[in-house]
């Protein structure tokens, strides 16, 4: 009986545990985060307690890591596309307007000048009233307290220079200072403690007034700011839901349609001209590995392989000092022979060319080797009767070599098209999405791609705009999932063309 009662006493234990964790999830604002832990604490619990669910039990723990790490990312961002979420929209709109209403400003006529002075119990501070009247505190405490004022003596002596307030000024922040009528004074600079009053007063209909100007904010939760009748705002803004007005920023509005399009079709072309090269000069490299005559395969083998051997950041970097402009070799080179430095980085022809030349170089050998071992799985007897009928290397590669493994090498390019499209890496170190376009609302690179692109949007020259990016992102992600989808297709069109 107590055999059987521990595993529902453990699960019940785990199950109280997860729930605590899940509210105080909740309680710091991460809804969707609890929903999430909520949601696996109870798959957890059915799966390890139902005796039919033996074989999910051993794939229970990459679901959950899969609904943390990759459900969880996707549906935040997708949540954050449809928000105004931004360097200037950080905050919930209770704690933007508590926010305003504790900014204080000294009050008109309060201001009391005050010095130091050394007496026989200590150091104590000297007040000078608009009005002339003088007041002095105890001898100061060494640490943060409230001290109550009274009318000054005449006999406190001489004012401490001013270097003797500058030691004291971290002290001296801390003070409240309680005058005979009940009013409590702060420091506000090196000469003068302050009455502080609250700038904002808070009205019934949900305005702010400033009580400084008079002027009165009233929420937009439009734009998720305070704004006054006169278009000014107050900051911080707060977050608000703008439903689908980033996706019709990305599709109808033409000072920012025109660069995303434009990077677009950039990233578009880039991913494919990478892979068509890359492709192309990987099999062609193992058509020529692969002849028998040729001498010394290995050690060819072996020196073609290194580019993808070595980490890619590392070729990166390396790249970019060999096409500087002054000092890198290819112009040492190229001025040496043809009397030419061609801008690489400032000329928007030349630094896409420079991408696609240093890309190609990365993914080259990865081709090769997979060409490499299709063409072996060839049967030899296809060249032989090839041979018999006097056909030469080109006929051998047209008709043979390359239907034979165009096929099952489609669905691998289709993902080299898709990792191209997000190589985040090899645009920002070498170029970082430079030289800028010009005429454009949000910062934009011509050698930008959509990933390098979203990534300046939301952390970079851009003002920190998350939810245009995360509506980029969601786009960005709606694309590749589609690559994946024809990637599919045509991995099983090729598996069921193996099987017949």
């Amino acid at each position: 009986m107590t055999r059987r009662l521990l595993p529902a006493l453990f699960a019940l234990a785990l199950g109280s545990a997860a729930l605590l964790m899940v509210m105080r999830v909740h309680a710091a604002g991460q809804t969707l985060l609890a929903t999430t832990l909520m949601v696996i604490t109870a798959l957890a619990l059915w799966t390890y307690t139902s005796a039919r669910t033996q074989a999910l039990r051993y794939l229970f723990p990459g679901i959950a890591a899969a609904l943390v790490f990759v459900i969880f990312p996707m549906l935040y961002t997708i949540g954050i596309g449809f928000t105004n979420y931004s360097s200037r929209n950080l905050l919930e709109p209770e704690r933007v307007r508590a926010y305003l209403l504790e900014e204080r400003v000294p009050a008109a006529g309060s201001a009391h000048a005050f010095t130091l002075h050394a007496t026989a119990g200590g150091v104590r501070l000297q007040l000078v009233a608009p009005d002339g009247a003088r007041l002095a505190s105890p001898p100061l405490p060494t640490a943060a307290g409230e001290l109550p004022l009274t009318p000054a003596s005449p006999d406190l002596g001489a004012a401490l220079p001013l270097r003797e307030v500058v030691q004291r000024l971290d002290l001296l922040r801390t003070l409240k200072l309680k005058t005979p009528t009940g009013a409590v004074l702060t420091l506000s600079s090196l000469r003068e403690f302050t009455q502080q009053q609250p700038l904002y007063r808070a009205e019934a209909d949900g305005a702010l007034v400033d009580q400084v100007t008079g002027v009165r904010y009233r929420p937009d939760d439009r734009e998720g700011f305070y704004t006054s009748a006169e278009g000014d705002r107050l900051q911080p803004g707060y977050r608000v839901n703008v439903g689908l007005r980033h996706y019709a920023t990305i599709f109808s509005d033409g000072q920012f349609r025109e660069p995303f399009v434009s990077v677009f079709l950039w990233t578009v072309s880039f991913s494919a001209l990478t892979v068509l090269f890359s492709a192309a000069l990987g099999m062609l490299l193992a058509v020529l590995l692969n002849w028998e005559a040729l001498p010394f395969k290995g050690a060819y083998r072996l020196v073609l392989f290194l580019p993808y051997a070595v980490p890619g950041f590392i070729s990166i970097l390396v790249f970019k000092g060999l096409f500087n402009q002054n000092l890198g070799e290819i112009n040492l080179i190229l001025h040496g022979l043809f009397g030419i430095r061609p801008a690489w980085f400032s000329d928007p022809l030349l630094a896409r060319a420079m991408l696609l030349i240093v890309n190609v170089w990365l993914g080259f050998p990865y081709m090769m080797v997979l060409c490499s071992g299709l063409i072996k799985s060839i049967p030899a007897d296809l060249y032989e009767a090839s041979a018999v009928a006097g056909a030469g290397p080109l006929v051998n590669f047209t008709r043979i070599t390359l239907p034979l493994i165009l096929k099952p090498l489609t669905p691998l390019l289709i993902s080299a098209f898709a990792f191209n499209f997000n190589n985040f890496v090899l645009i920002s170190l070498l170029t970082g999405g430079r030289p800028d376009q010009l005429d454009t609302d949000l910062p934009a690179g011509t050698t930008d791609i959509l990933v390098s692109y979203t990534w300046r949007i939301a952390f970079g020259d851009s003002g920190q705009q998350f939810g245009l990016a995360s509506a980029i992102s969601t786009v960005i992600f709606l694309i590749v999932a589609a690559i994946t989808l024809v990637q599919m297709r045509f991995t099983r069109v090729a598996a069921d063309d193996n099987k017949r």
